[in-house]
C-alpha cells in the first residue's frame, strides 16, 4: 500500500478545481467583440442530435434555454445580435453512489461534463465572437442513482450550472 503524502492531497485538490472552472475562465481571451445586449438566446443541439443524442439532447435544449433565460435575462430583448449556445458534447457518466477513487481520496470519474460554444450572430448569420466553455458537475447531483428520474433531473442540473457560468463569464457585462 502507497504511503500517504500531503502533496498528492494537494495535486488532487488543484485537478478538481481544474474541473469546476470553466473552460472558458481559463482561456486567454475571447474571439471577437461582445455586445451587453442580445436580441435573442437560441440553443443548438444539432451536434448532439447527430451523434445520437435523441431525447437527452432535446431535453437539454429546453432545459438549457430556460436556464439562459433566467441567468440572462437583463441582457435579452435588445437590438443586438442573437446569442447561439451551440452544444458539441453531453456526457453523462455511469453513475451507482459513491465518488471513491484509489485510496478511499476522491479521484473517481463520476462527472457529467457539458461542451460548447456561444456564439454572437448578426441577422444575416454571420458569427461575430464566440466564447468556449465546458462545465463538470458531481453525476451525483441528480440524487439518487436508483430513482428512474435521476438522468433527466441531472441533465436539468448541468444546463442550469452552464448557464449560470455563462451569465458569469460572457464578455460585455
Amino acid at each position: 500500500m502507497a504511503a500517504f503524502r500531503p502533496g498528492r492531497l494537494a495535486a488532487l485538490a488543484a485537478g478538481l478545481l481544474a474541473l469546476a472552472v470553466p473552460a472558458a475562465a481559463q482561456s486567454p481571451g475571447d474571439a471577437g467583440t461582445w455586445t451587453p445586449v442580445f436580441s435573442d438566446v437560441q440553443v443548438d443541439v444539432r451536434p448532439l442530435l447527430a451523434q445520437g443524442g435523441g431525447l437527452p439532447a432535446e431535453a437539454l435544449r429546453a432545459d438549457l434555454t430556460a436556464a439562459l433565460r433566467r441567468s440572462l435575462g437583463d441582457r435579452l430583448g435588445g437590438r443586438g445580435p442573437r446569442l447561439v449556445v451551440r452544444i458539441t458534447g453531453l456526457s453523462q457518466r455511469a453513475y451507482v453512489g459513491g465518488n471513491v477513487g484509489r485510496g478511499g481520496l476522491g479521484g473517481g470519474n463520476q462527472s457529467d461534463y457539458l461542451d460548447g460554444e456561444a456564439l454572437l450572430v448578426d441577422r444575416g448569420g454571420a458569427v461575430l465572437a464566440r466564447h468556449p466553455q465546458l462545465t463538470a458537475m458531481p453525476s451525483s447531483y441528480g440524487g439518487a442513482w436508483y430513482d428512474p428520474a435521476n438522468e433527466r433531473r441531472r441533465i436539468a442540473a448541468i444546463a442550469d450550472i452552464y448557464a449560470q457560468w455563462l451569465g458569469r463569464e460572457l464578455p460585455g457585462r
